[in-house]
């Protein structure tokens, strides 16, 4: 089990923070960062596009918009970026809902229900079809991979401390070890802000003392 962060997760973290929170300047920033330790363009725009799911379409879709420009920046100045690999095609029987309700399973560790699914079962199916389908289908990022893109989008959000907390549950059970969380906890702190990094910092103390 790795017990640090590669170069690609520490990169994907500020990228995945201000595409949530919409700081497009310093997006633009992070984005060239990413770039420049080895994250290829494949894989920046999963993250950007995984964003939707967190942050809405107009934060994700902004957030492609600016990178389009900065590989069109980086080309006019002789950059040549690494496209990077595409996403292995879906089987032809591929059922969205069947294949995110086994995804989600393996990724908390168990089931999931509750009486807020009970109360909207439309919500249920579209994280389980769209979200844990469609997306963690794709398998440009890993799932350790998105769940740390994750934890850099809640954690640049306010007030949704309770599905930061889940996601903290997910990437541990994904292999994410406490010294990476640090990691994440410092990368936030240094390259997002204090008060995202306290954010965080906050629900994992919480997180670690259960």
């Amino acid at each position: 089990m790795q017990n640090s962060l590669s170069q690609q997760q520490q990169a994907i973290i500020p990228i995945a923070a201000y595409a949530a929170n919409g700081d497009l300047s310093k997006l633009s920033q992070s984005l060239k960062d990413g770039l420049d330790q080895g994250l290829t363009i494949s894989e920046i725009k999963e993250v950007l596009v995984q964003t939707y799911a967190y942050a809405g379409f107009p934060r994700s879709l902004n957030a492609l918009t600016t990178f389009m420009q900065v590989l069109e920046q980086r080309k006019e100045n002789g950059i040549h970026d690494v496209e990077g690999k595409t996403n292995s095609a879906l089987p032809k029987d591929y059922q969205a809902l069947l294949q995110g309700t086994q995804n989600q399973t393996q990724l908390v560790g168990q089931p999931v229900k509750g009486a807020l699914f009970e109360f909207a079962p439309a919500i249920d199916e579209y994280l389980k079809a769209h979200l844990f389908g469609d997306i963690f289908s794709r398998d440009v990022l890993s799932w350790q991979d998105r769940e740390i893109a994750t934890l850099g989008m809640l954690s640049a959000l306010e007030g949704v401390e309770s599905q930061l907390q889940s996601h903290l549950n997910i990437a541990k059970t994904q292999g994410i070890t406490s010294h990476q969380f640090d990691a994440i906890q410092k990368i936030l702190t240094e390259k997002v802000s204090p008060q995202v990094g306290q954010r965080f910092q906050n629900i994992l103390v919480g997180f670690q003392n259960q």
